[in-house]
């Protein structure tokens, strides 16, 4: 055993390995060296996404051809190997149908570019930062810092809103006053509101719109646009201010009250109106009615008092025996 070993480490089979070793470090070397050159160059040209999917194609590719070529420095035939890699192939897609639909699916993100690395994007209720896009999937960075991982057929089948598209943003605010006051004096503090807040901006202006009549309430939505940075800040600045400014302006914001009942045990509060001069009269003596009740005869039974104009009838004093 010991034999075989110093022969193969001998002679043509040592300088075999050694030529095949030497082919796969320079491989390592030179797919690394050239897929930085070629990011360094196209970073100014490409989106960064792209640059990403142009690195590492250049990197693996080169690296394939170093370790297809050290195979064939040990006297493997490539020729058997690519076959055997097909019908490999072959089997794994039958096994793994979802991992090849996320694979197609990324294609399809590659070509459209609905957003790109960097960009805030929302995901069936998910939101966060893309911080890359790979063949099978999308990674996010949420608000609160967690990482997200979402498959790239999710993406397709899915509504995907890109809110770091455009460089502005609108905030639209629902707000609702009483019926009492004046809509033109609400317009005129709302306009007020927004020209007093340094993030909102003048072009495009502030719009105002009466929605409609509410079951309690006249609703209005007052819009206003800011830079995509400062959409955050903005938002909540606005509800603060116009909340100061319509208690400032005497302006209601009404509200619904509610009654809770809890069901057939618990009875409802007793509610009762007393007009202000009930409540001085003295109270008067309560007058007890009798209640008769007529017999089939038509006889009258008196129940607690004796009946008008009826006569005591005489009573039997004759002792029994």
């Amino acid at each position: 055993m010991q034999q075989a070993v110093i022969d193969v480490m001998t002679g043509d089979h040592a300088m075999m390995w050694l030529r095949a070793g030497m082919l796969l470090l320079l491989g390592f070397l030179l797919a690394s060296l050239v897929s930085r050159l070629v990011v360094r160059a196209a970073r100014q040209h490409l989106t960064v996404h792209h640059v990403q999917l142009l690195r590492r194609l250049i990197y693996y590719v080169l690296l394939a051809l170093f370790v297809a070529s050290a195979l064939r420095e040990l006297g493997f035939n490539l020729a058997v190997l690519i076959g055997a890699a097909g019908v490999l192939t072959v089997a794994i897609g039958f096994a793994s149908q979802t991992s090849i639909s996320n694979l197609v699916s990324g294609l399809f993100l590659i070509g459209e570019k609905p957003f790109a690395v960097g960009d805030i994007i929302q995901v069936s209720g998910t939101t966060g930062e893309v911080l890359s896009i790979d063949a099978l999937s999308v990674k996010l960075r949420t608000f609160d810092n967690l990482f997200v991982r979402i498959p790239n057929e999710t993406l397709i089948k899915s509504e995907v809103t890109t809110l770091s598209r455009f460089p502005i943003r609108r905030l639209d605010i629902k707000v609702g006053v009483a019926y009492k006051e004046d809509v033109v004096r609400v317009r005129e503090v709302l306009l007020t509101v927004a020209e007093r807040n340094p993030r909102c901006l003048d072009d495009p202006p502030p719009l105002f719109l009466f929605l409609g009549y509410g079951d309690s309430s006249l609703d209005l939505q007052f819009s206003v646009w800011a830079k995509r940075e400062f959409f955050l800040e903005l938002r909540n600045s606005m509800h603060m201010d116009i909340k100061k400014a319509f208690d400032e302006a005497g302006i209601e914001i009404p509200f619904p009250h509610r009654t809770i009942y809890t069901g057939a045990v618990t009875t409802p509060f007793p509610l009762q109106m007393v007009p202000a001069e009930a409540s001085a009269q003295p109270e008067t003596d309560s007058v007890d009615e009798s209640v008769t009740s007529e017999d089939t005869d038509g006889t009258v039974e008196a129940t607690g008092a004796q009946a008008p104009g009826a006569e005591t009838p005489p009573r039997d004093t004759t002792a029994s025996p």
